[in-house]
């Protein structure tokens, strides 16, 4: 059978690509705008080069800065490097995009379209941050230039990923725009809200998942069948990595103080090296650390913190009304509440159930938590890299969904 291809629009870090890669598919191009997260598809794609030469040491020694990012590229032809695209995706950049994608293409055809365009806009949280309810945010017609990759490229089938507030924006119009602007393209398509929870990422995520096929296809939904998890954040996800307090960890070279777990092997989380990086927790003040302690105790006793509740010299927010949730711990006998990009301004929302550590989540238990292998590398600062893991598809779910798709070629 030959390989199938992928066209990744609005590929953030590449999650949803990398769960496509597990499954032999070949990326054509990623598109994205953030330069931090080209950076690190482009990381990625080269190690997936390398790995198939049998030469993964080389990515190894850059993860170890025993080489340079240069010295590292240097190894990658450059036609491979191309493949990722730092562009917005506008009408103005359209003709430049499927230039630079015709180029990669060679004359091939395009057998899947993947991507989402960013959901700040149809999510609910940001429509009840707006006084305006995301109206008039541009982000809300991005949809129309994923339409027009599908008639540009006539792939087989197109995977549209998004948040389920899409589903109900300005009262349904916009899911109904889509819809409309998908049927116009000439294809068929169904959609699910799915959880991550259920393709065995050990946290809560709920996305809508829309699934096309050419209209001449006489294709359906795929049936998922939901995985019973058995396994839990600090015992099986967090429990080999080295304890840390706030501000302590490295962005480099992080050793495992235990033997993997049967969820980490089963998973492919840790996968075959003996080392990890970006295992570093953020700093926090006194403020910060004393609720922190407050909010793990309270859900010792299975109980949420309430900012409103809190003792007045601790409340530095004026709006003690809405977002009192604004405290949260990873339930750590369970599975994780939903990783999202605010993660990047502070890590408030993901406070480690381990009050011996007292800190925020590092960027590599974010990854862990978002089912990212663990020799994926995260370029940027600190927050760039958690604003990358937030904005991602889990690789897990995004596997699963590149194996229903190949079934169908």
């Amino acid at each position: 059978m030959k390989s199938l291809n992928y066209i990744d629009l609005f590929a953030g870090a590449g999650g949803l690509s990398e769960g496509f890669i597990r499954q032999g598919f070949k990326p054509i191009a990623h598109v994205e705008m953030n330069e931090y997260a080209c950076d690190t598809l482009t990381t990625r794609v080269a190690f997936h080069y390398l790995k198939e030469l049998g030469k993964e040491v080389v990515y190894y020694q850059y993860l170890r800065e025993e080489i340079s990012r240069e010295t590292f590229l240097e190894s990658i032809p450059k036609a491979l490097l191309n493949s990722v695209i730092n562009s917005e995706i506008s009408d103005k950049a359209l003709p430049e995009l499927f230039e630079k994608i015709n180029k990669q293409l060679k004359g091939k055809k395009v057998d899947v379209i993947i991507g989402g365009p960013p959901c700040q806009a149809y999510s609910i949280v940001g429509r009840a941050r707006d006084p305006k309810n995301m109206e008039d945010d541009p982000r809300n017609h991005l949809y129309k230039h994923y339409v027009k990759f599908l008639k540009q490229y006539s792939p087989k089938m197109f995977v549209f990923e998004n948040v389920p507030g899409i589903l109900s924006a300005k009262n349904g119009e916009y899911f109904e725009k889509i819809k409309n602007a998908i049927r116009r393209a000439g294809y068929q398509f169904d959609y699910r809200v799915l959880n991550a929870k259920d393709f065995g990422v050990l946290q809560d995520r709920k996305r809508v998942i829309l699934i096309g096929w050419q209209e001449d296809f006489e294709l359906e939904y795929p049936k998922f069948s939901p995985i019973q998890n058995k396994y839990k954040i600090l015992k099986d996800l967090f429990s080999d990595l080295p304890a840390l307090q706030n501000g302590q960890g490295s962005l480099g070279v992080v050793k495992y103080k235990k033997k993997t777990t049967e969820y980490l092997e089963n998973t492919g989380i840790r996968n075959g090296i003996d080392f990890t990086t970006q295992h570093i927790a953020r700093p926090n003040n006194e403020t910060d650390l004393e609720i922190y302690r407050i909010a793990v105790d309270l859900w010792k006793e299975k109980k949420r913190l309430n900012y409103a509740t809190l003792p007045e010299r601790l409340i530095k927010h004026k709006n003690t009304t809405s977002f009192t949730n604004r405290f949260q711990v990873v339930n750590g006998e369970g599975i994780a509440n939903t990783v999202v990009a605010h993660i990047a301004a502070d890590g408030h929302y993901y406070i480690h159930p381990d009050i011996t550590q007292n800190r925020s989540i590092t960027i590599r238990e974010a990854a862990r938590i978002q089912s990212f292998p663990d020799d994926f590398h995260f370029e940027g600062s600190r927050s760039a890299a958690f604003k990358q893991i937030g904005n991602a598809v889990p690789v897990l779910m995004a596997e699963e969904i590149a194996k229903k798709i190949k079934s169908n070629f």
